[in-house]
C-alpha cells in the first residue's frame, strides 16, 4: 500500500503510527539485553499485544473501538525481524485482529519509495492524521535516538490547534517535550516480549 494520497486507508477515531523499523530495532535490544538478565530465550513481541498496550497508554480505555495501526517501513525491509506476524504484504497489511476489551485493530504497512524518504513519509501521514475530524486519538512512535524525526514531528504539532485530538508521542526516554503527551516505549514492548517486572525484580537479587 504505497499510494501517498493514502485514499485505501479509513481513519478511524484511534489511530497509531509507527516507525516501524526502529520499533523492530528497540524490540531487538531489550531481547538481547534481557535475555542476558534473565538467563532465558525472549520470544518475539506478541504484535497485538503491543498495540493493545500502546492504545491503553495512549489514553483508550474499554469500549467497542476502531484504531488504525500505520507500520512505515524502509521498502528494502520486507518483515519486521522481531516481532510475530512479521510480514508486512502478507500478514499485516489490511490485516485486522479483534481485542475483547478496546475493540478492532485494522494493519496498514506503507513502505518508502524512491521518490520519499521515510522520514518525509512519516511527517505526512502525521500531518494528514491529525486534519481528520473523526480522528480523535493519535499514537505515534518514531525514531527518537537518530536522525530528525522526533524533532520533526515536535514541530508538526506545534502548529495543532484542536483540543479535541488526544496525542501521545512515545519514546525509550523522555524527551524535550512539545503540544502533546509522552510515553514510554519500552514498557509495552517489554509486556510484548513477555518480560514482566515480578521477573526482573527477581533477577537482581
Amino acid at each position: 500500500m504505497n499510494d501517498l494520497n493514502h485514499s485505501n486507508i479509513k481513519w478511524t477515531e484511534n489511530v497509531i503510527i509507527a516507525d516501524a523499523d526502529y520499533i523492530d530495532k528497540v524490540a531487538f535490544n531489550l531481547t538481547v539485553n534481557f535475555e542476558r538478565i534473565l538467563n532465558r530465550k525472549i520470544p518475539q513481541a506478541d504484535i497485538s499485544q503491543w498495540a493493545v498496550d500502546i492504545a491503553l497508554d495512549g489514553g483508550l480505555r474499554e469500549g467497542d473501538h476502531e484504531t488504525q495501526i500505520v507500520f512505515i517501513h524502509e521498502q528494502s525491509h520486507s518483515k519486521l525481524e522481531n516481532f510475530r506476524p512479521s510480514v508486512y504484504d502478507k500478514e499485516l497489511n489490511a490485516q485486522a485482529f479483534k481485542d475483547p476489551k478496546l475493540g478492532e485493530f485494522i494493519l496498514s504497512s506503507i513502505s518508502t519509495e524512491k521518490t520519499i524518504c521515510k522520514d518525509d513519509l512519516l511527517i505526512d501521514i502525521v500531518n494528514e492524521v491529525i486534519s481528520q475530524k473523526e480522528v480523535k486519538r493519535v499514537m505515534v512512535i518514531p525514531d527518537a535516538e537518530e536522525g530528525e524525526q522526533y524533532n520533526r514531528i515536535r514541530q508538526t504539532l506545534s502548529y495543532l490547534n484542536d483540543d479535541s485530538k488526544r496525542i501521545t508521542v512515545f519514546a525509550m526516554q523522555p524527551m524535550p517535550g512539545g503540544n502533546f503527551r509522552q510515553e514510554i516505549l519500552g514498557y509495552s514492548l517489554m509486556n510484548a516480549l513477555g518480560i514482566h517486572a515480578d521477573e526482573i525484580n527477581r533477577s537482581s537479587f
